[in-house]
Order: structure tokens, then sequence, then C-alpha cells
């Protein structure tokens, strides 16, 4: 049965649903309270992203003398609102539809999505990250505020940040934990920062935890499972926790960490199971950043994914000055699992992809 059938055949599921608006609504409050300007960008674009891994949903554009050209359904709006900061807006925010081909639907993916990106100018990953938790704290006092006049149409008395989520207590309440990715990896997983970054060291301890490793295995595998399987489960199990300095080879948007090079400036940030956001101190070597571009997609090339220039709109942007800005990009979709305390995304989006194209 698809969605829009059981909201009408059991009206209390409206509750769960409407927390979505609720969600959006704190989020505008919270960056209109900041003094963030909201923006709006093309979801319908001539360049997406270059990221080796996604896949992009691909049209085409027919102007009115039947001219067609490759046009493609954006997997982020980053790159729009980083030429809005270089034209002359600082505090930007935007709430939007994304799009990923290729992933498959699952209670935490679902191809089209709602992301919500904001970017602070001047500013960087720190200032990204002190917006963290003020935010969620203001959508949680939000949605209680909204749950407690439905319910008894009184004014709400609200004097903790305890966010129950599938049985479990979740402290919202700053400072919340925060932990480098070096950090992780001797923690969980007993990998010093020296056997991280050696291809043949970091192998090698994958292999004693039992995991697959020939000679083919990249560097690059064995630590996205070591990540997954090691680290990331056990983040954010008590109040939510933000994961810095990601390798530099893992954040192509970011520019390197100042102290340590072999590091970026890029964050990811966790509680219940998820993860709810990624944030980078972005890059603005123009050179750099078209030097990337060109690896990735001719990665793309190599992994057979779906081929397209580069956006040399971008490059001429960060040639005429990004100043240093941070910036971050939030699934709401699975805020929105947060907050009306459920497991599925399935459960608080009104048409998944299952329900419009009725797949398996």
């Amino acid at each position: 049965m698809k969605n829009w059938q059981l909201l009408r055949q059991d009206p209390q599921l409206w509750d769960t649903f409407l927390v979505r608006e609720q969600v959006i609504i704190a989020i505008r409050q919270y960056f209109s309270g900041q003094g963030f300007h909201e923006v709006e960008t093309p979801l319908l674009v001539k360049h997406p992203g270059t990221e080796p891994f996604l896949e992009v949903f691909e049209a085409k554009l027919t102007d009115g003398k039947g001219k067609q050209q490759p046009a493609f359904l954006l997997t982020s709006p980053e790159y729009a609102m980083k030429k809005l900061i270089v034209a002359g807006l600082h505090n930007i925010y935007q709430i939007c539809k994304s799009f990923r081909n290729g992933e498959g639907e699952s209670g935490r993916h679902n191809p089209e999505f709602t992301i919500l990106e904001w970017y602070r100018s001047p500013g960087s990953y720190l200032e990204i990250m002190d917006d963290c938790e003020p935010l969620l704290q203001h959508i949680f006092l939000h949605i209680q505020s909204w749950k407690q006049v439905q319910k008894s149409g009184g004014e709400p008395r609200l004097s903790t940040k305890v966010l129950p989520y599938q049985g479990k207590q979740y402290n919202l309440s700053s400072p919340w934990e925060k932990i480098s990715v070096a950090e992780a990896f001797e923690k969980y997983c007993g990998v010093s920062i020296d056997v991280l970054l050696d291809e043949t060291l970091l192998k090698s301890a994958a292999k004693v935890k039992g995991y697959q490793v020939d000679d083919s295995t990249t560097w690059e595998q064995v630590y996205n499972q070591l990540l997954l399987n090691e680290i990331e489960p056990k983040l954010g199990q008590e109040k939510p926790t933000i994961l810095y300095d990601y390798p530099a080879s893992q954040a192509a948007l970011s520019r390197p960490k100042h102290s340590d090079p072999r590091f970026a400036e890029r964050f990811e940030f966790f509680l219940g199971g998820l993860e709810l956001g990624n944030a980078f101190s972005e890059l603005t070597d123009a050179a750099e950043q078209e030097r990337r571009f060109q690896a990735e997609l001719a990665e793309r090339k190599v992994s057979n994914k779906t081929v397209y220039d580069l956006d040399k709109d971008y490059i001429d942007a960060l040639k005429e000055g990004l100043s240093p800005t941070g910036g971050i990009a939030v699934g709401v979709d699975r805020l929105v699992m947060l907050f009306a305390d459920v497991s599925d995304l399935r459960e608080v989006t009104f048409f998944p992809v299952a329900d419009v194209f009725e797949t398996e």
C-alpha cells in the first residue's frame, strides 16, 4: 500500500509525516535568526559533481529549435552556492532536492532526497561545527514544543535536551563529542596514524582483523572498510559525535589542514547510527581544484560512470576569489527520521521511489 493510501486509511499517521514540515520550519527559524540569506539554485545543471562513486540522472535539454544538449539532475547545490559567495553573498543556506542514481532504495537512501546546505564566509569547518549544535538543539525544542501543543493545547515546559530515538536516549546538549579520524582509528581499530597512512601497513592490519585483502585491494578500499565497519557504528551512541580531519585524499573539495597537510579540514557528524552531515573548509585554490576534478572525472571514466565535463564556470569563480569559507551538506530526511523516531525514511517521505515507480 502506498503512503497516500496509508494516510487516508489511518489519519493518525499524519502526526509522524508532518514532523518534516516542522523540521523545515525550525531550520528556517535558526538561519533567519543567524542573519543568513536563503537562496535557490538550479536543480537541472550542465555540470554535476565529479565524485567518482556517485551516479547521476541524465536528461536532455531541448531549446525552441529542437537543439539538444546534455543535462543532469544535481547531486548537490554546492557549486552554484559558492558562486553566489564569490558574487558577494556571505552567509547563505538552501533547502532543496538532490538526486543520486544507482544507490537503490533502502531505509536510509532514496534516489531523490532533501538536502540542507549552508556556508559561512569568511569561515571554516570550525564555524560550521559551532552551528551544528545549536541548530539541532533548536529543531529539538521546536519539535517538542509542537508535539506538546498538539497533545495538550497548552504551553510546553521543556527542561532537557534528551532525544528519544528507537528505544534509546540521546543527549543533544553541548558540548558534543569530537574525535579526529586518526584518534578514532587508534581507539576503535588499534591502528596508529603511521599505519593508517601507509597502504602496505594498513592492508596488513586489515588482514589481521579478518578482512579480505589481496594485491588488487587499494588503500581507499581498506580505509573505507575499517571506517564503515569498525568506527562509524561506535559514533553518536550517547550524544552526537563529530568525526573530523579526514585523510586528504578523502576530501576533494576541502582545503588541507595547515598544521598537517596529510589531513583535510573535513568533518561528519553522527547520531543514533545515522551519518547526518558532511562539512569542509572549502578549497579556494582554482588550480588545485581543477586538478582534483580532472582526476575524479578520469576515475569516473575508468569506473564506467556517466562522463561529462567539469564545471569550468566554477573554476572561473575560484579564480575570481573565494574567501575562506566553511560549508556543510545535511540530510534533511535523516533529521526527520530522528525527530519522528522512525528507523526508515519511507515512514516520513510522502512519495518514496517505491511508491512512484512501484519498485521491488
